[in-house]
Parts: structure tokens; sequence; C-alpha cells
């Protein structure tokens, strides 16, 4: 399985409206995704600081979504982020 990482920073005060759009916009639109299988969102409520985790079968399936596909994910978020977001990808190694 293979990960995208996102790491982003939004105002404290723009958290539930973060985890709103997350939820009612882009769960929907990578559910879609050939190859996904889960994403994960965690918060750090006092600070604004977002991870986001994507899980998918291949590194082909992850790749195919890699460019304008993240892009216009995160477009949706333009005017909450206080920074510009980070993106990583990742071969998952271990799971328990």
């Amino acid at each position: 399985m293979y990960a995208r990482i996102v790491t982003a920073q939004i105002s404290p005060d723009k958290v539930a409206e973060g985890l709103q759009l997350w939820q009612d916009s882009v769960i929907p639109a990578v559910k879609e995704q050939k190859g996904f299988k889960s994403g994960r969102l965690f918060v750090d409520r006092k600070t604004g600081k977002i991870v986001t985790v994507g899980l998918w079968e291949t590194e082909a399936d992850m790749q195919v979504t890699a460019g304008a596909f993240v892009q216009e994910q995160l477009a949706k978020f333009a005017s909450l982020f206080t920074a510009p977001p980070v993106v990583e990808h990742y071969e998952l190694a271990v799971e328990a």
C-alpha cells in the first residue's frame, strides 16, 4: 500500500470550517478515485495544524491523483491556509 501525507496549517479559528470542507467535499471526491483505500485527518485544534493520510492500493493509483487532482482538492482550502501545504508520498512498509 502507498500513502499520501499532506501537512497543512490553518488558523485555529478556521479548524471547524476546514474539517467540514474535508468531510463534505474532499472525501466524496477521493472515494471515487481508483485504488483509494482509506483516509484519515488529524488535527491539533490549538495550533490549527492538520495532517491527512490517504492510503492507496498501488503506487500507480496514488500517482494518477498526485498532480491535478491533489491541486484541485488543496485549492478548496486556499482561503484557510496560513502557509503552503506540504505533500509527501510513502510506501507503507509495516502495518500493525
